[in-house]
């Protein structure tokens, strides 16, 4: 598709004439864009549920709850109800739990939030009209999802979209870490290995008063099935705590040197002006330094959240 005023190149790389944060005719990139089908389209006020039906993801999702409620029972019922201090129970079991609650409220939000998906099908003569390019201009059109290709943008074959500031396609949380759900990816990573470090702590702690004392008299498990127990989740904490301390890590380089994992391994040569350390961790959590920037329920609707859900009307909405 050509014209005398500008060129339109299908090619995978991209060129910094759109930003990252435009909107277009055919939607508003903050809407939420599907529910089930990555192949859903991005139409203007279509409030519908960020979801991706990917079997691999969904796997590994369920995986990450399920051995996360694994590490709560044993925590709670094993070791922390038979235990005869009544405050060392009170403390660490309302710590290990809160920090849980924390690290699934941010896998929700990582996984159901719109991680910058770029409207499919925008390359058109009428929107490139619009754009009111100068002469010899150069913008680059995705040929595998037919959209015009934001400055850093690139395609997921999973979510069969082109996602905004791709970091990468994580299938532990189902969905691209892009630019709207960097946050709650960082979030997840640091809640998951600090309830991981928490067990790793508490189970020593376990086995160091069971072995002065008899089996029987500190858990309500026979002593072959709390050994099993324990053992399971040592090893499930060791494992979650590296992955998820190496990925944390990661991500805090990637946020402070403005510099996604693709562009990094693409060795990319930046285009735009870098934010660079306070003012790049300012952009994904929002404002300045405070609590907030810990919290994975900051900006949640619950009335549009209700919407989505059950497709009700009315009421006030209530946000964090």
């Amino acid at each position: 598709m050509q014209s005398s005023n500008h060129r339109l190149r299908d090619m995978e790389q991209h060129h910094p004439l759109l930003s990252a944060g435009a909107d277009v005719e055919t939607g508003n990139l903050a809407a939420g864009v599907m529910v089930g089908s990555p192949h859903a389209g991005h139409t203007a006020g279509n409030r519908t549920l960020w979801f991706i039906q990917d079997s691999c993801g969904m796997v590994c999702a369920t995986m990450t709850w399920f051995l996360v409620l694994y590490a709560e029972f044993v925590v709670n019922f094993v070791m922390l109800l038979p235990a005869k201090n009544f405050w060392y129970s009170l403390l660490n079991g309302a710590t290990f739990n809160s920090l849980a609650v924390l690290a699934l409220a941010s896998h929700l939000r990582t996984m159901l939030t719109d991680p910058g998906a770029v409207p499919k099908g925008n390359a058109t003569k009428e929107y490139m009209e619009s754009l009111q390019l100068k002469p010899g201009e150069v913008i680059y059109k995705c040929p595998k999802c037919c959209s015009i290709k934001p400055e850093r943008a690139h395609h997921c074959s999973i979510c069969k979209r082109c996602i905004q500031k791709m970091d990468h396609h994580c299938p532990w949380v189902n969905n691209c870490v892009g630019e709207k759900n960097q946050r709650f990816f960082v979030l997840f990573t640091m809640y998951i290995a600090l309830i991981s470090a928490h067990a790793l702590g508490l189970s020593g702690m376990h086995f160091f008063t069971c072995i002065k004392v008899q089996w029987n008299e500190c858990s309500d498990f026979s002593p072959g099935v709390s050994v099993l127990l324990l053992i399971f989740l040592c090893l499930e904490a060791i494992l979650f705590l590296t992955f998820t301390a190496v990925m944390f890590g990661t991500q805090i380089h990637s946020i402070c040197n403005d510099e996604t994992e693709i562009e990094r391994l693409k060795n990319e040569k930046p285009t735009w002006e870098r934010r660079m350390r306070w003012d790049g961790m300012k952009a994904v959590f929002g404002g300045p330094p405070s609590l907030l920037w810990c919290n994975p329920f900051t900006g949640l609707r619950l009335r549009r959240l209700l919407l989505l859900t059950y497709g009700r009307r009315g009421g006030s909405e209530f946000s964090v």
